[in-house]
């Protein structure tokens, strides 16, 4: 097998750390989403509750909130979780296309 040039190395490295990126968007998107999912599962207890107010984590103590004001602030932060997440996917979509690109190319060279 022929020695790689410097720009074959350079490219392979930059595949490898494509990867690297892609396995890490992929974990940080599921951890997103599960953390959706817990957000829909509370949402869904405020929603058939009869309570007035319920309880909320916060650090170390738990305060009690309106069940109103704990529903809003849980659709808040789910849609500001939906936007992570389509960031992340159009993140996952370009990093996608850079590495199809470099694995042509050394597919090339090969």
């Amino acid at each position: 097998m022929p020695e790689l040039t410097e720009e074959q190395k350079q490219m392979i490295g930059q595949f490898q750390a494509f990867q690297q990126q892609l396995q890490s968007i992929l974990i940080q998107k599921e951890s997103l989403r599960l953390h959706g999912m817990e957000m829909d599962k509370a949402l869904e207890e405020l929603n058939t509750t009869k309570e007035q107010s319920a309880f909320k984590i916060t650090g170390n103590i738990m305060i009690s909130k309106s069940v109103s004001e704990l529903k809003k602030d849980l659709q808040e932060s789910k849609e500001a979780l939906e936007i992570r997440i389509k960031s992340l996917e159009k993140t996952e979509e370009r990093t996608s296309s850079k590495l199809k690109e470099l694995q042509d190319k050394l597919r090339e060279i090969a």
